[in-house]
């Protein structure tokens, strides 16, 4: 049985909850709506359907004019062609002079701009999760200032997207561990995409408890894109495998837990360089002074 999706954007939580609902109502009825903000900083919002059978594509235009929304983008998927789908809906992402795309947009590549080829496959990290993109923005910044690195580790590296943005500016040492091997698979095919591999050496650990992450610090950059409670745990490990003078980029966090964090990294002689906001979630990028 195929499976039909209509999705579009919108400005505004309170117009996005109201076209869902009013998706609710159509004929035939959706199977599903889900109403999301999109975590770019943008304030746009999506709203999808899910249905078993074709869509009324006139309501469904006469929904997007009342709420002043995009016009629908409807699909007809196979049951079971969720990554298809994900792919066909899955936009390029830009930080700066970074472009994290999927194989479906590789002729959309800008003149100028790092390429990083990343699908949606099984572990986190497409660049698209404000997290992710707070992440890149921060690198970015600090290219900007002029910071170079010729050692990094990327702590719980999903899909190493960061770790292979480093590579491709910098030369010298890059390491990527991650808990999970199945990120670890994920992140050694992602380099073989992008034609890096062996590039960054990618590893299974958990933090720095591993013997090829210790034979290489200290390091001038250390990424931890993870959650707030393993990141507190790792903050003497961090400041102990982080050169003098050398930053940490951190996120994963909540908005309201970004003080909390820095106020336990501070402790272990970090000072606050950068703080941004993507959607709810906060990227902090911290100086050690030795």
């Amino acid at each position: 049985m195929p499976t039909f999706t209509a999705l579009t954007t919108l400005t505004g939580k309170k117009a996005a909850d109201g076209l869902g609902e009013a998706m609710e109502r159509l004929d035939p009825e959706p199977t599903g709506v889900g109403v999301f903000e999109v975590e770019d900083g943008s304030g746009l919002w999506e709203v999808g359907g899910y249905f078993t059978e074709a869509p009324d594509e006139t309501a469904l235009t006469v929904l997007a004019a009342a709420f002043e929304a995009k016009p629908f983008v409807i699909s007809e998927l196979p049951e079971t062609d969720w990554v298809a789908h994900v792919r066909r809906e899955l936009a390029p992402v830009e930080a700066g002079r970074f472009f994290v795309y999927g194989s479906h947009d590789a002729g959309k590549l800008p003149e100028g701009r790092i390429p990083l080829l990343i699908e949606a496959a099984m572990a986190f990290g497409t660049g698209h999760h404000g997290t992710t993109l707070g992440c890149l923005k921060a690198l970015d910044r600090l290219l900007d200032d002029g910071f170079t690195a010729t050692k990094v580790a990327d702590i719980g590296c999903g899909t190493a997207v960061l770790a292979m943005a480093a590579a491709r500016v910098w030369d010298g040492e890059i390491l990527a561990s991650d808990i999970d091997q199945v990120a670890v698979d994920v992140a050694e095919a992602n380099l073989k995409a992008n034609g890096m591999s062996g590039r960054v050496r990618c590893i299974e650990a958990a933090g720095f408890d591993h013997p090829d992450l210790q034979s290489q610090a200290p390091y001038d950059l250390i990424f931890a894109n993870i959650l707030k409670g393993p990141l507190v745990a790792l903050s003497p490990e961090i400041g102990a495998n982080l050169r003098a003078g050398g930053y940490a980029i951190l996120s994963g966090i909540l908005n309201e837990q970004a003080d909390d964090v820095f106020s336990v990294y501070s402790q272990n002689g970090f000072n606050l360089t950068h703080r941004g906001e993507i959607g709810e979630w906060t990227t902090l990028v911290l100086s050690n002074q030795g």
